[in-house]
C-alpha cells in the first residue's frame, strides 16, 4: 500500500461525503449550514417554537467568552470561547442549547467548557 501524504489524506476527507469526525451529516435548512441532521432538525423545531410564541429572539452560534485574551512574556495568549449551537429567551429566562451526539459528549474540551460556563452562571441544556 502507497503512503499517502497528509495534504493529500485532508483533502480526501474533506472531498468524502461524510468528512465529519462524529459521523454526522452536515444538512441545510433556510440557508444555513448544520453540523448534524439532528441540530437540523432542532432548529425547524425552536422556529416553529418561535412561530408560535413559546420562544423568543432565537439566535444560533452564539459565543460565550470563559476566559479573555492575554499576554504572557510578549505572547499573546487567545481567549477561550465557548460557541452555542443556540440561544433564545422562554419564560422570561435565556436558554443554551448545544445539540450533542454521545462522541461530543464525551470530548474532553467540551466537557472543560461545559464546567467554566457554569462557572460563569450559564447552564448548557443537551439535546
Amino acid at each position: 500500500m502507497e503512503k499517502m501524504t497528509a495534504k493529500e489524506f485532508r483533502e480526501m476527507w474533506k472531498n468524502s461525503p461524510n468528512p465529519n469526525k462524529y459521523g454526522n451529516r452536515r444538512t441545510k435548512i433556510d440557508g444555513i449550514d448544520f453540523d448534524s441532521e439532528k441540530e437540523a432538525g432542532r432548529y425547524a423545531e425552536l422556529k416553529m417554537l418561535e412561530k408560535a410564541g413559546v420562544i423568543s429572539d432565537l439566535k444560533l452560534q452564539v459565543p460565550f467568552e470563559l476566559q479573555p485574551g492575554f499576554y504572557y512574556k510578549g505572547e499573546k495568549i487567545q481567549s477561550i470561547r465557548y460557541v452555542a449551537d443556540f440561544v433564545y429567551m422562554q419564560d422570561g429566562k435565556q436558554v443554551i442549547e448545544d445539540v450533542k451526539s454521545d462522541g461530543t459528549r464525551k470530548n474532553k474540551v467540551y466537557q472543560l467548557k461545559k464546567k467554566m460556563m457554569l462557572y460563569h452562571g450559564w447552564e448548557i441544556e443537551e439535546i
